[in-house]
This record gives C-alpha cells, sequence and structure tokens, in this order.
C-alpha cells in the first residue's frame, strides 16, 4: 500500500524509471529523486497528445537535471481516441471563479497510467531495475481514476505478479508516489523545497496558438490554484484567468 510520506532518500544510488510528462507533478518527482541521489530513467510518451508542448519541457528538464537516459516513446493513442486530449473533443474550458466538476472528465485517457506504467515496467525489468516513479496525486486531482492509492496498489501487486523477475523473486518493484497525498499547494511547496524552477514545467491542455497556457481548462486551473494556496508567485504565462 503506498504510503504517505513515500521515502525516495532509499533510492539513493539505485536506477529508477520515472514517467516524466513535463508537468509540474512529474518534474517535481524528477526533481526529488535527483536530489535523493537515484540514478534517474526518464520515460515520455508521446501519444500524440493535443497538448504536444509538454514534450519540449520534458526534454528540457531531463537535459537540465542530466538524467542518466531520457526516452520519448512513440505511442500513438489518437488511434483509441475517446479522450479530449486524443480526439477532436473540446477540452472543457470554464469562467472565471467557476469549480472544477465532481466526475470523470471528457480530458481523462482511457487506461492512461496503466499503459505508461505497464511501458515504464517493462524498461525497469529489461535493466534490472525494481523502482518506478510517478507523479499521480489523490487530493487536487482531475477526478482521474488511475491517480488513485487503490489503482497504485494494484498496479504493484500485479507488477510482481506479470513479470519475470517478480515471479522469480529477483526483484520486488515497487512504484513510488512521492506526491499522492499532497494538496496541489503541497506540491508547489514541495517543487519549491526540491530547487525545481516551475516556470519550466507546462500544464496546460489547450495551449493558445502563441504557447501560452489557456489559463481555463481544469490543469490550468488547478495550478494556478496550488500557487495561490502555497502564497507563492505562479511564474506561468496565461491567455486568460481562471
Amino acid at each position: 500500500m503506498p504510503q504517505a510520506e513515500d521515502p525516495l532518500p532509499l533510492l539513493a544510488g539505485k536506477p529508477v524509471v520515472l514517467l516524466l510528462s513535463g508537468g509540474l507533478d512529474s518534474a517535481t518527482c524528477l526533481a526529488m529523486a535527483t536530489g535523493a541521489g537515484a540514478r534517474v530513467l526518464a520515460l515520455t510518451i508521446d501519444y500524440n497528445q493535443r497538448h504536444r508542448r509538454e514534450l519540449a519541457a520534458a526534454a528540457d528538464l531531463a537535459t537540465l537535471y542530466k538524467v542518466e537516459r531520457h526516452i520519448t516513446l512513440p505511442l500513438d493513442l489518437r488511434g483509441f481516441g475517446g479522450s479530449a486530449l486524443t480526439a477532436d473533443i473540446d477540452v472543457p474550458k470554464a469562467g472565471p471563479g467557476s469549480e472544477i466538476e465532481p466526475g470523470i472528465p471528457i480530458t481523462y485517457v482511457p487506461a492512461r497510467n496503466t499503459i505508461f506504467l505497464s511501458v515504464a515496467l517493462g524498461w525497469a525489468e529489461a535493466m534490472g531495475g525494481a523502482d518506478l516513479l510517478i507523479g499521480v496525486n489523490a487530493l487536487d486531482y482531475s477526478g482521474y481514476p488511475d491517480c488513485r492509492p487503490e489503482f497504485v496498489e494494484a498496479f504493484e501487486a500485479m507488477a510482481n505478479l506479470a513479470t519475470k523477475a517478480g515471479v522469480e523473486g529477483t526483484a520486488r518493484y515497487r512504484v513510488h508516489t512521492p506526491l499522492l497525498y499532497l494538496s496541489k499547494a503541497g506540491i508547489v511547496r514541495a517543487a519549491a523545497a526540491a530547487g525545481l524552477d516551475m516556470g519550466r514545467t507546462w500544464s496546460c491542455y489547450d495551449p493558445t496558438a502563441d504557447g501560452k497556457h489557456c489559463g481555463r481548462c481544469d490543469s490550468c486551473r488547478l495550478r494556478q490554484k496550488g500557487f495561490a494556496e502555497a502564497g507563492m508567485a505562479d511564474p506561468t504565462v496565461y491567455a486568460a484567468a481562471a
């Protein structure tokens, strides 16, 4: 079961496969893992997402933190569709002061974290590691079912059943989730404590043509909420205020 305080310092000197999207959460995990002395192998999935701007942010962060290796893997999920991020469906936008609606939004990409963690697991097993790192969060998030502790626990159990190393007992796979029980404000504070330049991260689901965060999608509004509640200046350039 994932713990409230994930012991990343125990990763010192160990290889860890980090899912690096280029967003604030995964970048915070990168800064934390690097600070803990882990050997970071960064995996970015190019799933032909609408917000492809995040891929450049991921590459920039991987270079900045001098990760041991960074793979950007093409895995085109637009062939499946089913999400505003992978199909011709408008990204929901809300006006100033609006609350994020409950329920699973149309920006949910079917089985995304299951798919991405499975790919990360394959890389970990191939290079003899046993640690995966993902920036999922179960408090201030958009209602995605694959960000919950129950999902992480189930995936970790599956990883130890579905791999040669797990079955033979040569590895015990662990999915590290240091942000799982933090609010968005808590994540902003954790990022600042880890020395992350948060202006280099990308959150927006629907970037403007001139390369700004839209300011009105769920992801932008959560980002703004996090900085506001943390009492910290937001370095992000938004096209509109939430």
